[in-house]
């Protein structure tokens, strides 16, 4: 039991860890966001609660200058004033702006503030036991090893999760008449609007999939769908 009790208490350090973060999250949302009201987008969001049978879809607006989407743990999904402006200025179209909603309805859709929870408590218990086995053979590599090899597991887990969201997009999308075609042209301009630079990093190391691969799983899924 002594031997097991490093890494129960490396689960229940992972757990509090992630319910404070997500606590702290909540506060800045509550404190820097107001319900985004934007005419211009009135109309795809009507398509996009119709395609779900609800009566409208709540969308917050996030007061930062970063372009971004987000999904709080507690279900409320968010655009950044950055997108908003972007928008404004037209760099983004209302059906690309569109689609980022329907990706993070998937992140909220699919439980993935949920699973990544369960998966930092998880990976926190193993980083402990396998930093415990691996140093009784490498002496003082054994936390590094271990800390690499976990880095390298919640990348994978991160770019799955995108993968699903971007597919219950690319599906909302479809259903609500809107099509496949924003979500693609908004992946192949984010890197441009955002400013970032990972496209020489190895995609192994990326929380995100490389954008052609996101493009070429959203076009793969809407051939399959139309038969072309």
């Amino acid at each position: 039991m002594l031997k097991l009790t490093p890494i129960l208490l490396a689960l229940l350090y992972g757990f509090v860890t992630w319910r404070f973060s997500a606590w702290r999250l909540k506060a800045q949302l509550d404190q820097r966001s107001a319900e985004l009201a934007e005419p211009g987008l009135k109309r795809q969001m009507e398509q996009l609660a119709r395609a779900l049978d609800l009566p409208r879809i709540k969308v917050h607006l996030y007061d930062i200058p970063a372009i971004n989407g987000l999904a709080a743990p507690d279900g409320r999904i968010f655009l950044t004033r950055g997108f908003l402006e972007a928008y404004r200025a037209g760099r983004v179209t209302a059906e690309e702006l569109t689609s980022v909603i329907a990706h993070e309805l998937g992140h909220v859709a699919l439980g993935h503030s949920r699973r990544r929870m369960i998966d930092f408590s998880g990976q926190n218990a193993l980083r402990i036991g396998l930093a415990q086995v691996l140093g009784r053979f490498i002496p003082g590599l054994g936390p590094l090893i271990a800390n690499t090899a976990m880095s390298l597991l919640a990348a994978r887990l991160s770019r799955s999760d995108e993968y699903e969201a971007d597919a219950y997009a690319a599906a909302l999308l479809t259903k609500a008449g809107i099509g496949t075609a924003p979500q693609v042209a908004l992946l192949e301009k984010l890197e441009h609007l955002t400013g970032a630079a990972g496209a020489g990093r190895p995609a192994w190391l990326m929380s995100h999939p490389k954008t052609p691969d996101r493009v070429a799983a959203i076009q793969a899924l809407d051939a399959r769908w139309t038969g072309a």
